[in-house]
């Protein structure tokens, strides 16, 4: 698949959705900001692929990330994350939400596995009782440490 079409609207989601669970396909579900692309990230996602056949990524907008971390994030606007990480080899579908969780995206996809990082329990991973309530999985994957954004933000704030 050519990168750009990686990046659908829900529609294009679920034109998806259906074509992979048609040919049995497991699918596996994220969500992050991904506003600075690390190592740390990519092995988030490799993580993922590993738990399933298809990877869609829920990526915050812009504007839900500036609610959730300040008007002076996000460092990259929305279309070059999104395409950052449609460029990933692991990931297959990437899709915009608006909101501060993606609890109304997950509803609507209810992947057989919903995965996030480490840093996350159970209880603290929105959208765990409806996947759970569908008969998925919730899986907490592994973090590299000292990756993050905030780091690398900090370390360029220092030069």
């Amino acid at each position: 698949m050519i990168v750009a079409q990686k990046i659908v609207d829900i529609q294009g989601l679920q034109r998806l959705l259906h074509h992979w669970r048609v040919l049995g396909d497991k699918i596996v579900f994220t969500n992050g900001c991904f506003d600075v692309l690390h190592a740390g990230h990519v092995t988030l996602l490799g993580q993922c692929a590993a738990l399933g056949d298809r990877v869609v990524v829920g990526l915050n907008s812009d504007r839900s990330i500036k609610k959730i971390k300040g008007e002076s994030r996000p460092i990259q606007h929305e279309q070059d994350r999104a395409l950052l990480l449609a460029s990933i080899q692991y990931v297959d579908a990437v899709i915009l939400f608006d909101e501060a969780t993606p609890l109304t995206l997950i509803e609507t996809i209810l992947p057989d596995v919903l995965a996030k990082g480490g840093d996350y329990t159970l209880s603290t991973v929105v959208g765990a009782n409806e996947v759970l309530a569908h008969g998925g999985k919730v899986e907490l994957v592994e973090l590299v440490q000292g990756k993050s954004t905030t780091d690398i933000a900090s370390k360029i704030s220092r030069l």
